[in-house]
């Protein structure tokens, strides 16, 4: 089992994704109608992202093909990626999804995941050919997140797609690389606003529909935003006794009893999402570096047999175990 991604791991997450990003059916819209005229198929709605069974999904699975194009410029799927990529990521498909995002209807649409998701797709963008195409959306949820975090009066401590924890990691990764420090500076002052004061953490982990963890996606978030020392003196008193391998139920593996349902496979997403924290929190500790390591590599081995196989994992894992597997 590879713990790191290699190149032959790349390519067959390359092409579990091309296989999907535009396979228009079956879908799940996120789409308020206004009028009967508003019936439309995902590929009328959606002039990019309309695959994937979902509009999120076929963003990030976009962003893996960029991350494992960069890290790979030579695979054996690199020609496809950028084959795909000069037909959907035009001028005008990106003048339809603004289009989209511009209507009444959608102020609420795919807040707070999507967006930050296609911020991610927009700093894996920004520095190629594709980065100037993009950037009306990249602006866009810029200007969505910067509207609205001030108006979030309390964080949404879930385990799905409206964590704000979740993103508020993937936010600051993009404005990390935009260089944006105003962007930057509202989700640091935003998390120390809502978790800040938190000690002792509960830890009701897993539930049945989760595919993140409240948790260490918090404790992730911090790390982002935080000083390093400030981290450190705020992650003692939040899991105090992570050292010692506690809370206990952060480090077993999710069990996933059904595959083909698509709540029930989020548990995958679980086990490789809470890989990426640990990983990450690791890199920025020292007594409960060992141990979240450890814990690390056990999730990611109970979920990466699992990316592929039935659709209702296959359209998203295996984006999820890309950040797993370069997570520093």
């Amino acid at each position: 089992m590879d713990m790191l991604l290699t190149e032959t791991l790349a390519s067959r997450f390359a092409s579990i994704a091309l296989g999907h990003v535009t396979r228009e059916y079956p879908n799940k819209l996120d789409h308020v109608m206004a009028c009967a005229g508003d019936v439309c198929s995902p590929r009328t709605l959606h002039s990019i992202f309309y695959g994937s069974f979902d509009w999120h999904s076929c963003v990030h699975s976009t962003w893996m093909l960029a991350r494992l194009e960069r890290e790979f410029p030579k695979m054996a799927q690199a020609e496809a990626i950028d084959g795909h990529f000069a037909r959907s990521l035009t001028p005008e498909n990106v003048a339809g999804e603004m289009a989209y995002l511009k209507r009444p209807e959608s102020r609420g649409f795919e807040r707070p995941y999507g967006w930050a998701w296609a911020l991610m797709l927009a700093a894996e963008l920004r520095n190629g050919r594709y980065g100037p195409i993009f950037r009306p959306l990249e602006e866009e949820f810029v200007a969505r997140f910067t509207a609205f975090l001030p108006l979030q009066t309390y964080p949404i401590r879930t385990a799905a797609h409206t964590s704000t924890a979740f993103a508020l990691c993937l936010a600051a990764d993009y404005a990390k690389v935009a260089g944006d420090e105003t962007f930057l500076a509202l989700l640091r002052s935003r998390a120390r606003e809502w978790f800040g004061a938190d000690r002792d953490a509960p830890c009701w982990e897993p539930d049945g529909d989760a595919f993140l963890s409240p948790v260490l996606c918090e404790a992730e978030a911090m790390r982002r935003l935080l000083p390093s020392g400030e981290f450190a003196v705020w992650f003692a008193a939040f899991l105090p006794k992570l050292a010692q391998g506690k809370p206990e139920t952060l480090f077993i593996p999710a069990t996933v009893s059904d595959r083909s349902d698509g709540k029930t496979a989020h548990l995958d997403g679980l086990n490789l999402s809470r890989a990426w924290c640990m990983r990450g929190l690791a890199s920025a500790l020292q007594g409960e570096q060992t141990v979240l390591a450890a814990a690390a590599e056990t999730h990611i081995a109970a979920a990466l047999p699992h990316v592929a196989g039935d659709y209702m994992g296959e359209h998203w894992l295996a984006s999820f175990a890309t950040l797993a597997l370069l997570a520093d």
